[in-house]
């Protein structure tokens, strides 16, 4: 074999079955091979397990996948390049023209828009009522044929609480499947409902270190199957090398997610306290409307705190610029504690009467806890809330 040959086709080595590596290799590769034609074509009708092209599937990404759907408690998962190409990618693997989506003004911005203006375009009906409305999505499941119904809880970033037991009941009894993007209450967390699908932004909590975007979809091996042809015609995969970083994230989660709930709920009741802040939004403090439904459906209550300030949105501006600990960015999960003030946040997209239902004040201000100490960033706060006029 001559060096130019040799350097394109260098040997190949891996470990023995019974010598396993304790990190799994990142499998940066967009092609595989099989010895044969036929074997190949095997592969390609499913006949047979192994990979073919990154695009469809790579055992990086592959593990992930499992990780995420043992720990939601489903059966399967599909990672993507993005939370938001999650959301994107579902919905429209999903729905088709005529179908009817119920969907919630407490929603994610963007998954917002996603369903006002681009399924609007293809012929996709939508209804948008508050979380708390439990009346209100009795009755639309009830006199609407809906197909889907996406919804959040905790809500970002007013931290209202879906009751996940009444939606999926009105859901199955209408045949509409449920979509819960689960994002702020982590894959530990609302396994045991009988939601459909979950969503999940892996930039946040699995990542954990702000450094790799990535999102999911987790739900039963069948719907898995519906959708994966979709999600791989789209084309928004996940680099191999970014699912090994979030497969490395995912060792601390639940040790860092433990920690920021401590110190959410931490400072929500500092803030609780405080004579400046007129509202704390914060699933864990006995004072918001739904902390017992939160109780029984949740083992912690999450790491973000939205709190509304008496002043209003300058002083929330001033406020994010007095703090020396938290950075003005968007995102939760990092290490560091973020800052989302008034002027950065606020349901901009929405008609007035559908905005007045969100929960949002002209002061509202979201924190997302890092691994900060408690002390350090109550200190912080107590000088930026003391410097206001």
């Amino acid at each position: 074999m001559k060096e130019k040959t040799r350097l394109v086709h260098p040997p190949r080595v891996a470990p023995p079955d019974e010598n396993p590596p304790l990190v799994a290799p990142i499998y940066q590769s967009v092609k595989f091979e099989h010895a044969t034609v036929a074997e190949t074509l095997r592969a390609l009708r499913g006949e047979r397990d192994g990979f073919f092209y990154s695009r469809s599937s790579n055992p990086t990404t592959r593990q992930l996948e499992q990780t995420l759907a043992a720990m939601q408690g489903r059966e399967d998962a599909i990672v993507c390049a993005s939370g938001v190409g999650a959301v994107a990618q579902a919905l429209l693997g999903l729905l088709k023209a005529g179908d009817h989506v119920l969907c919630f003004v407490e929603t994610y911005a963007p998954t917002r828009t996603l369903i006002r203006r681009t399924l609007a375009r293809y012929g996709v009906r939508h209804t948008m009522l508050s979380i708390e409305d439990d009346a209100g999505i009795e009755r639309v499941l009830r006199e609407t044929p809906t197909a889907l119904v996406i919804f959040e809880s905790p809500t970002n970033p007013a931290m209202r609480v879906a009751d996940i037991g009444h939606i999926t009941r009105c859901a199955r009894a209408s045949g509409a499947l449920t979509l819960l993007d689960n994002t702020l209450a982590g894959f530990h967390q609302h396994g045991d409902t009988d939601v459909d699908l979950f969503l999940h932004s892996l930039t946040k909590y699995a990542s954990g270190h702000g450094d790799v975007m990535g999102g999911a979809v987790i739900g039963s091996a069948a719907l898995i199957k519906r959708l994966r042809p979709e999600f791989i015609l789209m084309g928004g995969v996940l680099d191999p090398h970014a699912a090994w970083l979030i497969q490395r994230g995912l060792k601390t989660y639940l040790l860092r997610y433990e920690a920021q709930c401590e110190t959410a709920i931490r400072v929500a009741r500092f803030l609780e306290s405080h004579d400046k802040v007129a509202r704390v939004h914060h699933p864990g403090l006995a004072k918001h409307p739904r902390h017992a439904l939160a109780a029984r459906q949740m083992r912690h209550f999450g790491t973000v705190v939205t709190f509304d300030l008496r002043a209003g949105a300058a002083a929330g501006d001033r406020l994010a610029d007095a703090l020396k600990l938290f950075a003005i960015a968007a995102s939760m999960g990092s290490p560091e504690s973020l800052i989302i003030p008034p002027g950065l946040m606020g349901p901009h997209e929405l008609p007035p009467e559908l905005a007045a239902l969100t929960g949002l004040a002209p002061g509202t201000v979201r924190l997302s806890m890092g691994l900060e100490d408690a002390d350090d960033l109550i200190a912080d706060l107590t000088q930026a809330l003391e410097a206001q006029a």
